[in-house]
């Protein structure tokens, strides 16, 4: 039997009823059509404020989710921790908020998140999103190499200030920190800014991380130059290596716009890209990685070059991290051989994080293999414990 395929391991925390409703949860997911349909339903209820928030809690919110906030996460973490050796990263998933008190507020709960990982071992990173702590179209005109006018100007010093204040904060906790990748139209400025965070807070060690999403073409140029510079001016480069989360959106927009597309012609190459990186990473001693992957094959891939470069299961420097409610055949046999796993945990109110919910819905819709995959594990644990 190989690894992946231990589904007594994978789902040893899950209850049978919370078996069942993953089974139910799937085989709805596989169903396009029910999907975009569910989707567009759920959207308009919310905006109608119509009483779902009651079903989509026992239901998909629960399966993707930890909790409403932190406090209601804990009891999810400490039995991953405790029952599955496998760590959490706490993501708070509200999207799309545009205002100033939204980002002084997403500041405020990255810090308080930062107090969290700093008191429990079972929390290792944190992670925010550069659109948590400024406006899109801000990163979007600085990516362009558009000037700012003084306003705009004023504005990205407080986002840029922002950023600084978790850092300082991260470097007295000694607690890691994940920046999330966005679309490529804002991300340059994203970088840029993270390449600086990473230049005074990554002296010793990997603090700051950056992303990489490996269905962009010109991410492993990027990683390449950026070591270049981290070499010259002496600091360590920490990465989360995915392969992305909006291809969809990214191929419309440069169709739409007439440019070529940052994304990978196909699969394949988005898997070899991604291959590529881990293996250009675990050759040098001064990088982390936090290897973000639900795919069997970049795993085993990872485990070989652990062994390869006779770096321990358990090193700081390495991390598997997969989505909470997904994949954890991967995240569980992993944790039972000793690596380092976290699970990513979104939380935040019901109706703030329905658009990270559908995008996950329909992610799995998109992904080929992804939902039947999740089913068939789903299956077999269902026959091992003679539920069928």
């Amino acid at each position: 039997m190989k690894l992946f395929d231990n589904t007594e391991v994978a789902f040893a925390l899950k209850t049978d009823s919370q078996l069942e409703r993953a089974y139910f949860l799937f085989r709805m997911i596989q169903n396009q059509p029910m999907v975009k349909i569910g989707s567009a339903v759920t959207n308009f209820a919310l905006k109608a404020h119509l009483p779902i928030e009651g079903l989509i809690r026992s239901t998909v919110f629960d399966h993707f989710c930890g909790g409403v906030n932190e406090d209601d996460c804990l009891p999810i973490i400490d039995n991953m921790y405790n029952n599955g050796n496998v760590y959490s990263v706490l993501d708070y998933s509200v999207e799309g908020k545009d205002e100033e008190a939204s980002f002084d507020g997403a500041l405020e709960k990255i810090l308080r998140i930062l107090n969290f990982c700093e008191e429990k071992k079972s929390i290792p990173y944190a992670v925010f999103k550069p659109t948590g702590f400024g406006r899109f179209a801000l990163y979007q005109k600085l990516s362009e190499g558009k000037s700012l006018n003084n306003n705009e100007q004023e504005e990205w010093n407080r986002v840029v200030a922002r950023f600084h204040k978790v850092c300082k904060v991260a470097v007295e906790k000694d607690v890691p920190l994940l920046i999330d990748a966005e679309e490529s139209w804002m991300q340059k400025a994203a970088d840029e800014l993270i390449e600086e965070l990473m230049e005074t807070y990554n002296k010793n060690k990997a603090i700051v991380f950056n992303t990489l999403q490996m269905y962009r073409h010109d991410r492993m140029d990027y990683l390449k130059a950026l070591h270049e510079k981290a070499k010259i001016k002496g600091f360590h480069i920490g990465m989360k290596v995915v392969r992305g989360a909006y291809m969809e959106k990214e191929r419309d927009r440069a169709e739409e716009k007439g440019y070529t597309s940052p994304i990978c012609e196909n699969k394949k190459a988005t898997d070899e890209n991604y291959d590529n990186a881990i293996k250009y990473m675990m050759e040098q001693s001064k990088m982390a990685l936090f290897a973000g992957t639900h795919n069997e094959d970049s795993s085993y891939l990872l485990m070989d070059l652990a062994k390869k470069h006779n770096i321990d299961a358990n090193d700081k420097r390495l991390w598997f991290g997969q989505l909470f409610g997904m994949s954890d055949h991967i995240s569980y046999n992993l944790a039972n051989q000793g690596y380092n796993v976290a699970k990513y945990l979104p939380f935040g109110p019901v109706r703030d994080v329905m658009p990270y919910l559908i995008r996950r819905a329909e992610e799995n819709t998109s992904v080929a293999g992804q939902t039947s995959r999740e089913l068939n594990l789903l299956k077999t644990e269902r026959k091992r414990r003679k539920l069928e």
